[in-house]
């Protein structure tokens, strides 16, 4: 397994002390917290950026950067005997420390005052976006501060100091992910193995899951497996699969140290799609390919995700479904109701990379203005693609009645859609593929083993393997 170094930790925070500049840094870890009573609780998962610069995976922990005084304190409490009870003997909180750089550590109950002395002495303590209710509480008995509050005194300061690290990820963070992502295509090959007519989609989840979870990974996000495609986050696994289904499985593997792998695939339920879903496949491969054909840096990754749409248009002008020039539909928004979502995302430490800092932070640049319209602003990475960025591309095509009835009766897009010729469309469903991909020195890389997005022959192949 891959692994980070302690030098690594340490000039993080070296990196970040010296963009701050000055101020206190106020990290609060995440706490175990329970599903239906105390005792019974959900998963622990560290806060991400708190992982980034301390590294340590335990429940209960605070800690700051204290750049005026040259001071890193982790804070937390000891195991007591009652404790040990149920975890067993494990490292203490400072030998757990040392192993990440930081060599003092307090009680829990000293964080308070340590707050409360950097305030009397008009000390900033800038603090993140919390994203938790029991953070918020936190922050009010740590800063005096509500809810309310503590959104308008978030540091933006400190977000974007963290965005400018995390955003770039290095070898040894690339070499985690990239484990994560084979981890992710042993799932979806999994898939391909189990999706059979009669077989249900709890049946494909369960395959699917127990690959990462055998070696030791959890999941990366909810795992999508559906015969119904066309809702884009579909976790209800209610559904038999029958012959002349498309299954589409959106699942992803987090390693133990938290990197999250994102792939989709799409596959017949019998050995082979029908011709038409073999022509809308065949549509969406070529806006794939047109969005990767475009990665390097330099580019917008917003320019993928027309490229993407454009493909789209091109292929349901030739259907009969669109008409007027292709480029010009893309770009003024028509291609969304084939193509409702964005192109792809960060991904790193989660799967959506730093979305709980602020997505105009992490997908956009400073000055460029997320778009409102429907389509466009589901598009969470815009901005121009740089070496060490990591994310997805995952271009769709699906078929949303609720939808087509919505912009039907609207009038919306009249001079490129085809509303009289949807109806014998409106049961198709949905499919998409996703990669996951890093931008190099001179160009970009996908990430894993696989080939994907898979031509019609090897999702078949894959299909009898």
């Amino acid at each position: 397994m891959n692994t980070i170094k302690k030098e690594s930790y340490l000039r993080r925070r070296a990196k970040l002390r010296a963009d701050m500049g000055s101020g206190l840094l106020l990290f609060l870890g995440n706490s175990e917290v329970g599903m239906n009573y105390a005792d019974n609780t959900y998963r622990f998962r560290q806060d991400s950026s708190f992982l980034y610069f301390f590294g340590l995976d335990d429940a209960g922990l605070a800690a700051v950067i204290d750049i005026d005084e040259d001071r890193e304190i982790v804070f937390g409490n000891e195991l007591t005997i009652d404790d040990i009870v149920w975890t067993g003997t494990m490292p203490t909180l400072h030998e757990r420390a040392v192993s990440y750089g930081i060599t003092d550590t307090r009680s829990m109950s000293e964080l308070k005052g340590y707050l409360d002395n950097a305030r009397r002495k008009g000390q900033p303590i800038h603090f993140l976006p919390p994203y938790r209710g029991d953070h918020q509480i936190w922050l009010w008995e740590l800063l005096g501060l509500n809810p309310k509050e503590q959104a308008v005194q978030v540091s933006t300061r400190l977000v974007k100091a963290i965005v400018s690290q995390r955003i770039y990820k290095d070898e040894e963070e690339i070499a985690i992910i990239e484990e994560s992502v084979d981890i992710s295509t042993r799932m979806h090959l999994a898939a391909y193995r189990k999706v059979r007519p009669g077989v249900h989609e709890a049946e494909v989840a369960a395959a699917v899951e127990e690959v990462a979870c055998r070696g030791g990974n959890t999941l990366a996000f909810p795992t999508i497996a559906t015969v119904q495609g066309q809702v884009l986050h579909n976790h209800g696994f209610i559904h038999e699969l029958r012959e002349g289904d498309i299954f589409l499985l959106d699942a992803g593997a987090e390693t133990r140290m938290h990197y999250a792998g994102d792939l989709s695939s799409s596959m017949p339920v019998g050995r082979r799609f029908t011709e038409r879903q073999e022509t809308i496949y065949t549509i969406h491969l070529e806006s794939f390919r047109a969005a990767v054909e475009t990665l390097r840096p330099g580019v917008p990754f917003r320019d993928a995700h027309l490229a993407a749409a454009t493909k789209i248009c091109e292929g349901m002008k030739a259907l009969g479904l669109m008409q007027g020039d292709p480029v010009e539909a893309a770009h003024i928004g028509a291609y969304a109701l084939f193509f409702p979502c964005g192109l792809g995302h960060m991904m790193g430490l989660d799967v959506h990379n730093m979305e709980n800092l602020g997505e105009e932070y992490v997908g956009y640049e400073d000055g460029q203005v997320k778009s409102k319209q429907f389509g466009f602003k589901s598009l969470r990475l815009a901005r121009p693609l740089e070496p060490g960025f990591v994310f997805t591309v995952e271009p769709g095509i699906y078929f949303i009645p609720e939808l087509i009835d919505k912009w039907e009766a609207e009038h919306q897009f009249t001079d490129f859609i085809r509303y009289d010729r949807l109806g014998p469309w409106r049961d198709f469903t949905g499919l998409r593929n996703e990669l996951d991909y890093v931008i190099t020195a001179d160009g970009v890389r996908q990430l894993g083993t696989i080939p994907k997005p898979m031509t019609l022959e090897e999702v078949y192949a894959a299909k009898e393997g």
